[in-house]
């Protein structure tokens, strides 16, 4: 039997973009075949996608054009296939759309790139059953599970969802595989809440490696029924979902470093406004000034205090180096506007 053509070397490639960018989990992708691997995503080709079925264009006028910004191997098929880390620009390939939020993010570190800056992204999420209503570990017929404590870092089927701990170790399996930066997961202080951590990564890659940890996520919960939720406070009576954000500079890192981190303290205190605005939609019903976290009106930085706007490691007083956590971010934040924000306002 003899064949018409032969795919001998061909890979697939599946182009990842984000949708309207609120929620924290509205991606969207597509796949195509290419002719060879290609690791670099300055030398994989542009593609695009009608904007008007995402609400990201108008149907006179619909295409959105994608380019390839960071490549990672594609976990759930081949060795050689490949995700792609895309974001979308109007028809004339040049304009960002309003809701591209890298091209800004990375004119802000290209401004500063001498300074080295790294971050480390705490990504808290809720699982919920496939109706969408009932987080994992919650009554099927309604109502509340024992009150929180026992759930944090927890072992036991009275603890912790079986089909939600499949979700995480998968997870977390395939985002090493795919080159994903996961640094580690928790179980968190809510039955079906859980988090990964994603860092050091330094600068706009950042963004890159956390929204395709987040993509690869919400793959795995297709396969196993489950919803994942962003969002800041899905559950009034119980702790919110964040998305603490650790920031180090150059300077931070080395001698006499701490002095630099107290300063950006003091910096972050003059945007305050500026920042909740860019930490995530719905963020008000999170900052409540309960539950480890400080009150959406206020301001406030400390060592290890936990329910203050930036938390200074006690590690890190000690060293008189090292790094700061702003745990005002929430989970659904997007990664490219907090980095960005973070870095301008404390370094340029």
């Amino acid at each position: 039997m003899s064949f018409v053509g032969s795919n001998e070397g061909k890979i697939r490639a599946e182009y990842v973009w984000i949708g309207n960018g609120i929620d924290g989990g509205d991606l969207r992708s597509k796949g195509r075949v290419l002719d060879r691997c290609e690791t670099n995503p300055e030398k994989l080709p542009e593609w695009n996608y009608d904007g008007s079925s995402t609400n990201q264009a108008t149907g006179d006028n619909s295409d959105i054009i994608i380019k390839p910004r960071a490549v990672f191997r594609d976990p759930f098929r081949g060795p050689k296939d490949i995700l792609v880390m895309c974001d979308s620009y109007m028809h004339d390939g040049v304009t960002p759309i309003p809701t591209n939020s890298r091209a800004p993010a990375k004119r802000i570190f290209d401004q500063g790139l001498e300074h080295a800056p790294w971050f480390g992204i705490e990504q808290e999420y809720i699982m919920f059953r496939s109706d969408g209503k009932t987080p994992l570990g919650f009554p099927t017929g309604g109502g509340f599970p024992r009150p929180q404590g026992p759930y944090y870092c927890a072992v036991g089927h009275e603890n912790i969802n079986y089909v939600g701990r499949q979700v995480v170790e998968e997870h977390f399996e395939l985002c090493l595989l795919a080159g994903v930066k996961i640094g580690g997961i928790n179980a968190e202080v809510c039955p079906g809440q859980w988090e990964f951590q994603v860092g050091p990564v330094e600068g706009i890659f950042m963004g890159d490696h956390l929204w395709m940890a987040r993509y690869i996520l919400q793959r795995v919960g297709e396969k196993h029924g489950v919803v994942i939720s962003f969002d800041p406070k899905p559950i009034q009576e119980w702790s919110g979902s964040g998305g603490h954000t650790n920031f180090s500079t150059k300077a931070m890192r080395e001698d006499g470093g701490l002095k630099v981190i107290e300063d950006a303290c003091i910096k972050f205190g003059r945007h305050v406004e500026e920042h909740i605005k860019a930490y995530g939609y719905g963020n008000e019903r999170r900052l409540t000034g309960l539950h480890e976290t400080q009150c959406l009106t206020k301001y406030s930085w400390g060592v290890a205090d936990r329910g203050s706007s930036i938390r200074i490691p006690r590690q890190t007083q000690i060293d008189g180096r090292g790094y700061l956590e702003d745990r005002r971010p929430a989970a659904n934040m997007d990664p490219y506007l907090v980095t960005s924000i973070i870095f301008k306002n404390s370094t340029l």
